[in-house]
């Protein structure tokens, strides 16, 4: 949920029944609705778009994994500066991909201002973000829907994506209808949809080297926006979002505590029906326990991860393995944080492999600041 950098967030759960959610909650209750909820929320503190998904590429025996990452955050204290040049907002990027075979990480970062005006109006902006439906420009970086198919356009400095992610499911919701509970305090939710199975075709270049992708590519994509993010006892959190092979599509995060206890966890599954049909649960707050298997240590950060974890969920009990230990980001340029974020597969309790996704830890190098 939120996954994710210094703005990150991770998925988190709300509850069962419409009935458990107090009146006093900082978001209220309310029907997502589209394309207008895929666009950007200005008036809301933080927001991302993030993309992850697996490869399978022409000529190349081992895939690749990638992510694409826009957020945006609200700077409170410039909103109301009459100036064309006020930063209203702050726009982050990460694009990251992993190549499998040659376990190597590469990842890039951009930051940029945007006065909160529509693209194109105020020249001094070098970002933008749409409030109408899933437009978001940084500089040369870009994701935007195109007819019914999102594009994102990342040409970074070792590696280049140029791909199109095509809806088989409809959006799922998370926590209460689109309304996630992130923490012990009811002012810690979000609003947050994903849309899991998205089927990916294009290209990505590694130093000049342009791989097609093949069919079976697959990505998963969470869009959140909140008020607040994290419980100021939280340090950081574990998160999985899984795209099973029968269609099923997999959530669970914990958030953990200076000890490294769970102060919150929670996720979702919803089965693999026809067309994205099938059922969808809802985790209730101690239906989830990450166990940590095996750790790797970074040389940069000095940081350990665990990198295998046994995770509990209603659904089953999954093994989550790392496809590359070192899949550590430094976003220290954009976001100010160090993160592990990273392609893993799942398999399930008969030890059979049945999916991928990816796999997020933060606070391990040092305590999340947001």
């Amino acid at each position: 949920m939120l996954n994710r950098r210094a703005l990150l967030a991770m998925p988190v759960l709300a509850g069962v029944f419409a009935g458990a959610i107090p009146p006093a909650w900082a978001l209220p209750r309310r029907t997502l609705t589209f394309p207008r909820d895929a666009g950007a929320h200005p008036d809301t503190a933080t927001e991302w778009w993030y993309l992850t998904g697996y490869a399978n590429v022409t000529g190349v025996q081992a895939a690749l994994g990638f992510q694409v990452t826009f957020f945006r955050s609200r700077v409170d204290t410039t909103q109301a500066m009459q100036s064309r040049l006020a930063a209203r907002q702050l726009l982050f990027a990460h694009a990251a991909v992993t190549d499998v075979r040659g376990k190597k990480l590469w990842h890039d970062q951009r930051i940029a201002r945007w006065s909160g005006e529509p693209a194109g109006r105020n020249p001094a902006d070098t970002a933008s973000a749409s409030l109408q439906d899933t437009s978001v420009v940084l500089r040369d970086w870009s994701l935007r829907r195109t007819g019914a198919d999102l594009q994102a356009l990342i040409p970074a400095t070792d590696f280049s994506m140029d791909l199109t992610f095509k809806a088989t499911q409809p959006v799922l919701l998370q926590g209460v209808e689109g309304l996630s509970r992130k923490g012990p305090e009811d002012k810690q939710v979000s609003y947050y949809y994903s849309m899991p199975q998205l089927q990916v075709s294009g290209s990505i270049a590694i130093q000049g080297e342009r791989k097609a992708l093949e069919s079976g590519s697959v990505a998963w994509l969470d869009h959140e926006w909140s008020q607040e993010v994290l419980h100021p006892q939280a340090v950081g959190w574990d998160w999985i979002g899984i795209n099973l092979f029968d269609g099923s599509a997999l959530t669970a995060f914990q958030l953990r505590d200076k000890e490294g206890r769970a102060l919150w966890d929670g996720g979702s599954f919803r089965s693999g029906g026809a067309g994205g049909s099938g059922t969808r649960y809802v985790f209730s707050r101690g239906e989830v326990l990450f166990r940590p298997q095996r750790t790797w240590r970074s040389a940069m950060s000095k940081a350990s991860y665990p990198v295998e974890w046994i995770v509990r969920t209603p659904a089953d009990f999954y093994t989550i393995r790392a496809m590359v230990d070192n899949q550590e980001l430094d976003s220290r340029q954009s976001t100010g944080s160090i993160y592990w974020e990273g392609l893993c597969e799942a398999w399930d309790s008969k030890q059979q492999l049945v999916g991928r996704g990816y796999l997020e830890m933060t606070g391990y190098a040092a305590a999340l600041k947001i």
